[in-house]
């Protein structure tokens, strides 16, 4: 018997029948058919210690009620890995429109944060992952990329990526806020819909714990995708925070509101800076796009303009 079925005969109480499919990027991810029948999901990524407040957080959401899938075995090891299951939630349907998700997709982000354990109640989440992880205490200006053995800080081009970083993060650092838990990888790969209805939201590694307007810029930066072809525009994100506020009943400071932009473009300047690596960055951040969202952000847009040799 191999590890895997060791595993789960020990925590599922069933070895394993079928293999209905292998994912992940970060983790290795399968779905199981056990011999019991069930259907679950096995998944094996590098122990952290931040990983104990993310199980914790997911298992808290389920039994609130939210919309993700029932965690059946929380961290446990497996060859060298930490291993957790979770039952298999089956594709529902097609998601809404374009159109609508905005709205929808804010109002289900909304709905985490209101029932997710408050700061205190869950292990710690820090540090948060690399792209939305402003809040890093590595030295230099960027954190570790968790796929890649690099140091971003030693690669100098392009400088003018390096200056909206650091005016963001500096700006993010000096906000004043009370932090709340929600999701650091709000895209429509971890989201499960039937038209409107939410059914599913996955990848709970992901959870982080940052100030309220931090966690729905990054959202509205990301709902509609990461890659090339499809990501939010600044109209796209400004009616994503419209649409997160309404849904949780308040209006943000202006500070509160600039911070927001400030967190998405955070993550888009990280994007853009691996993206560097290997082509080109601004297919993640164009600077006209920069300048719109540093403008937003209270920054100044010149920021974004190409430093000259020296």
């Amino acid at each position: 018997m191999d590890v895997l079925a060791v595993w789960c005969m020990r925590w599922l109480g069933a070895p394993p029948a079928a293999e209905l499919f292998e994912a992940g990027y970060l983790s290795t991810v399968k779905g199981l058919r056990l011999t019991d029948g069930r259907e679950v999901v096995v998944k094996a990524r590098p122990p952290s210690l931040r990983l104990a407040g993310c199980a914790a957080v997911h298992r808290a959401l389920w039994m609130a009620g939210f919309a993700c899938p029932e965690p059946l075995v929380d961290l446990q090891p497996l060859s060298g890995w930490a291993g957790s299951a979770e039952t298999l939630v089956p594709d529902a349907g097609q998601p809404p429109a374009d159109s609508e998700l905005a709205v929808l997709s804010a109002a289900a982000l909304a709905r985490l944060v209101e029932l997710a354990p408050e700061p205190g109640a869950a292990p710690s989440l820090a540090p948060s992952p690399s792209w939305v992880g402003w809040d890093h205490c590595e030295p230099g200006l960027w954190p570790a990329p968790e796929d890649r053995d690099v140091d971003l800080n030693a690669c100098r081009e392009p400088q003018w990526l390096d200056s909206v970083a650091a005016a963001v993060r500096d700006q993010l650092r000096s906000h004043a806020g009370n932090p709340v838990i929600g999701h650091g990888d709000w895209h429509p790969e971890n989201l499960r819909w039937q038209g409107p209805r939410l059914i599913a939201v996955h990848d709970w590694d992901s959870v982080i714990c940052q100030p309220e307007p931090m966690i729905a810029g990054l959202a509205a930066a990301s709902f509609l995708g990461i890659g090339p072809t499809s990501m939010a525009s600044v109209d796209d994100s400004a009616a994503f925070l419209d649409a997160y506020q309404q849904a949780r009943g308040c209006r943000w400071t202006s500070a509160d509101y600039a911070a927001s932009w400030a967190a998405g473009l955070w993550q888009r300047a990280f994007d853009a800076k691996t993206r560097s690596l290997d082509g080109d960055p601004e297919q993640i951040l164009t600077r006209h796009e920069a300048k719109a969202r540093l403008s937003l952000a209270g920054l100044s847009p010149d920021l974004a303009v190409q430093a000259r040799p020296v």
